[in-house]
């Protein structure tokens, strides 16, 4: 019962007890008014200085492992707490390993972890719980609903934490040598640990053509200058790149929806080859033409070695969604300037189309060094200059 609408029936009992001189009924009138004026009155104050957190031990892990997080509700006030519920929104696939734990949510992917505590003054709850993690994704824990009332149960208070907490699950790789690549490296040749390769945004000089050169390197002020033919020198760079270009498009037309096996596949495939390359040494780059979660714009990772890269990478692909953004093949032509010079392009997708086929060697004719991995199950089209690997999916 809302806390007015008590007022009109206690007067109305009081008033009774004074016209007819009913003296117990005018009592009780005047002790429930007490009663509900005290409830309310705790009502009112019985969230104030009343906190949730959730303290997870680790933020981050692969699927099929347990990790521990601990609840802690704290009473930072003189009042205590008789009562408070605590309904707190988790995401399923990372839910408690006892799904007993678990009460059902209007969201089939949500559920909530519900609470019961009472708390004296100044007085702090803790509670573990073992979180199994299902599957790859970013989930949220949170935000939690808080409900408490009067020590007498007459009303009720509630208000919603805010707070959201989250946590990664990374893609499964899979084992480098499940692939079943032939011995050739689709990163490049390894027989050198040091390769150089000039950078045409790097130029350093001129020098005499020679018949090998490309005739795009020629220097025309300066074979003007001299009366020869004149090519530009640029600055060796040595660092070896890698960019794995991933395509979430797994069936023909957008409109059909996805294959969400394919995909999962794919993200696994794309976790193990760039854990791969670092480990050969190689800074390693990802872009795609898909989604993360809660964003609306084609993502990129810029290439690094660096000791967070593997994290940085396991985290974006995490996070992919099954929402295209446009054509694959628009998109690695959109996004071939901004890749380094030199870098290595492996191309991991469900899908070859002709378009794609034509974009590819587009860019190879661009001195761009590209390996295509195609999971489809019909073998791809032959594409000059490109190496290509046929790895159907069978899933």
């Amino acid at each position: 019962m809302a806390s007015t609408a008590w007022w009109p029936f206690l007067g109305l009992i009081f008033l009774v007890g004074v016209l007819f001189e009913i003296y117990p009924l005018t009592a009780f009138a005047l002790m429930l008014a007490v009663v509900a004026g005290l409830a309310h009155w705790w009502q009112g104050r019985a969230l104030q200085g009343v906190t949730y957190r959730r303290r997870p031990f680790y933020r981050r892990g692969f699927p099929g492992e347990l990790v521990e997080t601990r609840i802690e509700v704290a009473n930072n006030k003189l009042l205590p707490l008789s009562w408070l519920r605590v309904e707190d929104r988790w995401a399923s696939a990372v839910g408690p390993q006892d799904e007993s734990l678990f009460s059902p949510s209007h969201r089939p992917e949500e559920g909530l972890l519900v609470n019961l505590f009472s708390l004296r003054w100044f007085e702090k709850a803790r509670r573990t719980y073992t979180l199994l993690l299902r599957q790859r994704g970013i989930y949220a824990l949170g935000p939690a609903r808080l409900i408490s009332g009067d020590l007498f149960g007459l009303f009720e208070s509630e208000k919603e934490d805010p707070q959201v907490d989250y946590l990664t699950v990374f893609p499964d790789p899979l084992s480098y040598l499940a692939l079943n690549l032939p011995p050739a490296d689709p990163f490049g040749e390894q027989r050198s640990r040091r390769r150089l390769y000039e950078d045409p945004n790097l130029p350093m000089g001129v020098r005499d053509y020679h018949p090998e050169d490309d005739f795009r390197r020629v220097h025309w002020p300066a074979t003007a200058r001299t009366g020869s033919l004149q090519v530009k020198v640029y600055q060796p760079v040595s660092a070896r790149v890698a960019v794995i270009c991933l395509n979430v498009s797994t069936l023909a037309h957008t409109w059909e929806g996805t294959d969400s096996d394919l995909l999962e596949y794919l993200v696994r495939a794309a976790a193990a080859l760039a854990q791969r390359g670092l480990e050969l040494g190689y800074r390693v780059g990802l872009v795609s033409n898909g989604c993360l979660a809660h964003a609306d714009q084609p993502f990129r990772v810029p290439p690094g070695r660096s000791p967070q890269q593997l994290a940085r990478l396991l985290t974006t692909l995490a996070s992919v969604t099954p929402f295209v953004t446009g054509p694959f093949d628009r998109f690695l032509l959109a996004e071939a300037p901004r890749l380094p010079y030199g870098a290595s392009l492996l191309v991991v997708t469900g899908l070859v189309t002709p378009a794609l086929a034509e974009t590819m060697l587009r860019l190879r004719q661009h001195s761009r060094r590209l390996t295509l991995m195609s999971f489809a199950r019909e073998s791809p089209p032959s594409i000059p200059g490109v190496t290509c690997y046929h790895l159907p999916f069978n899933g």
